[in-house]
């Protein structure tokens, strides 16, 4: 990938890629074409990301909810994920990425499935952008996860925020910045603990159309905001903040 010299300071990037289907509507054309359209664009935002200086980014690829889907339009949605890893495999692995599914992949085809672990595995230990797929995922569902699995391994004990947040998929990993594309203002069960302190950023343009030029604007309009994370100055730091807290909280009380 080429190495682009931008300072964005946004270390993880979550996207919800909306607006296949009804982009493929206004052309007149079923839904699905608008899926297998917006699947060419995944290569090239993770590239970007990369490019980017973006530490981790994770896609909104299926939720739990789309299951109320055709039946059809689903199975379209399960091949378009086993071609883009077969396709990309080669290329995640030599730049460096860290691949990850998270949700639940059981009612995935077997194929698709082994490739999945095939993948996670052989790019566990690589250090560069952390690339993680949200698939037949829902928010609430993880939550509950996390606070069952903590229940099981520590019985009769109160469960604390980072007990929580060290049992979920993929532990600690608070989101920078949630874009949404293709005109909605919803979070739609996405990752709704890691973005408890994340800038928002909603688009009109739909997921076909959405470019490595738009994200990039994207980045650098975010980048300006300021972030205080319930302080009164511009902090780049959450876990100094809540670190601050604790410690102003004792103080007062004595």
């Amino acid at each position: 990938m080429n190495s682009e010299s931008f300072q964005f300071n946004i270390n993880h990037v979550a996207i919800i890629m909306d607006g296949n289907g009804r982009w493929a509507k206004m052309r007149s054309h079923p839904r699905v074409w608008g899926h297998i359209r917006g699947s060419g664009v995944v290569a090239d935002i993770v590239e970007a990301a990369d490019d980017f200086g973006v530490k981790a980014l994770t896609l909104y690829a299926f939720s739990t909810e789309n299951w109320c889907r055709p039946e059809g339009e689903v199975k379209v949605l399960f091949k378009l994920l086993h071609k883009f890893l077969l396709k990309e495999k080669a290329r995640i692995l030599a730049n460096d990425i860290c691949f990850k599914i998270i949700g639940d992949i059981s009612n995935l085809p077997l194929k698709t499935k082994d490739l999945i672990d095939v993948l996670e595995k052989e790019s566990s230990n690589n250090k560069g952008l952390k690339l993680t797929f949200a698939f037949g995922y829902g928010s609430r569902d993880e939550i509950v996860m996390s606070v069952n699995k903590f229940i099981e391994k520590n019985p009769g004990k109160k469960i604390a925020v980072e007990d929580l947040s060290a049992n979920l998929y993929q532990a600690h990993e608070e989101v920078d910045l949630l874009i949404r594309t293709g005109g909605d203002q919803r979070i739609s069960n996405f990752l709704l603990w890691q973005i408890a302190y994340a800038e928002l950023f909603f688009t009109d343009t739909k997921w076909p159309d959405f470019s490595r030029e738009e994200f990039k604007e994207i980045l650098k309009s975010v980048s300006t905001r300021e972030r205080r994370f319930g302080a009164i100055s511009n902090s780049i730091n959450l876990q100094k903040n809540i670190d601050l807290a604790k410690v102003n909280k004792a103080s007062i009380r004595g």
